[in-house]
């Protein structure tokens, strides 16, 4: 009898410098440390780039101790499918998940959307996110970003200078669509007179107006635009509930546990006649590489991690006129890796 030979996975946590703070409800980043994970079978290296989901507490540290004490039980014939068993959702299964991905890929020698039974994938229009900042601020990041075709705006709650943000906002780019993401400040009080200026600048979403947990406060609100769901829906299991009081639900790879979950959520929620989004955390061009073809499925986008690190290694994914793309040397069948075949 053969016994199966273990399949090499490499694990290790980089801590990645922004080219500023960034600023959300509740929280600021001024570094983000992400977790990478690379497979190796018969000579072919698969990657997987993950950053974890900081309300959470599921670290990138947690997660690279979870991959390093589940390798030395990894056989060569790990499939995605039975990783799906072996791990929760979360960061050490979306690295792990997406370098299985790239790994069979590479070794089948076909684009990673071909495995997923996707079209050849296109270029994205994608958001550009402003962090909460003085409204001044703001106006004038958004000016900046001349390039962008969507803009998203962080909001904390505070309804007077969130009033103030997406007016300076909408006034220094009439032209781009404008979405905003409240990261569950609101609450129904707070968010009521905050309504008429979202409808006035013309934002076409609203993103998770309140906490996880506190979805029942959206019965019966009517809301005057599409809802999001993003810390309300963590993985698949939570899909279902959203149907009647969201509209969109924003699927990360780091909450759902890789690129495998992530189609799946994308096709049930089309099946529920919800809409659907990709976003992500703050990472390199590698994390985004799953999303974009994920990306492909999806009515909204929002990938722009790698603009705020301060140095995003090559090969990079490019933004140009609002659109994002991910050529295939970085993630993929014919992505670079030093000192890798196939």
């Amino acid at each position: 009898m053969t016994t199966a030979s273990r399949l090499a996975v490499d694990v290790r946590v980089e801590d990645l410098r922004l080219k500023k703070p960034f600023r959300i409800s509740g929280y600021v980043f001024e570094s983000t440390p992400v977790v990478v994970a690379t497979v190796t079978r018969r000579g072919v290296r698969g990657r997987g780039e993950a950053a974890g989901v900081y309300y959470l507490e599921d670290t990138p540290a947690k997660a690279a101790s979870q991959l390093q004490e589940l390798a030395p039980r990894l056989d060569d014939g790990l499939t995605r499918e039975a990783l799906q068993r072996l791990l929760p959702p979360g960061a050490a299964r979306n690295a792990l998940d997406c370098a299985l991905w790239e790994l069979e890929a590479r070794e089948r020698g076909v684009e990673v959307a071909t495995l997923a039974g996707l079209p050849a994938v296109r270029p994205l229009l994608t958001t550009v996110t402003l962090g909460a900042e003085d409204p001044a601020v703001m106006a004038d990041g958004a000016s900046a970003l001349g390039y962008a075709r969507a803009l998203k705006l962080k909001l904390t709650g505070d309804t007077v200078v969130d009033i103030a943000r997406v007016r300076a906002v909408r006034a220094a780019r009439p032209d781009v669509w404008l979405g905003v993401d409240a990261n569950q400040g609101f609450t129904p009080e707070t968010l009521a007179p905050l309504l008429p200026v979202l409808l006035e600048a013309r934002v076409q979403l609203l993103e998770q107006p309140f906490r996880r947990g506190r979805e029942a406060e959206l019965d019966g609100l009517r809301l005057p635009l599409p809802v999001a769901a993003d810390e309300s829906c963590l993985h698949l299991g939570e899909l279902d509930a959203l149907r009647g009081r969201f509209d969109v639900v924003n699927i990360k790879l780091d909450k759902c546990g890789g690129l495998t979950e992530g189609l799946a959520i994308a096709k049930r929620a089309q099946a529920l006649g919800l809409k659907v989004m990709v976003g992500n955390m703050l990472g390199t061009s590698l994390s985004v590489g799953p999303g974009f073809v994920l990306g492909q499925l999806c009515d909204v986008v929002d990938l722009d991690g790698p603009l705020f690190i301060a140095a995003d290694p090559p090969p990079t994914v490019r933004y140009d006129d609002g659109y994002l793309t991910c050529p295939p040397e970085v993630w993929g069948p014919r992505a670079v890796i030093p000192g890798a075949t196939g």
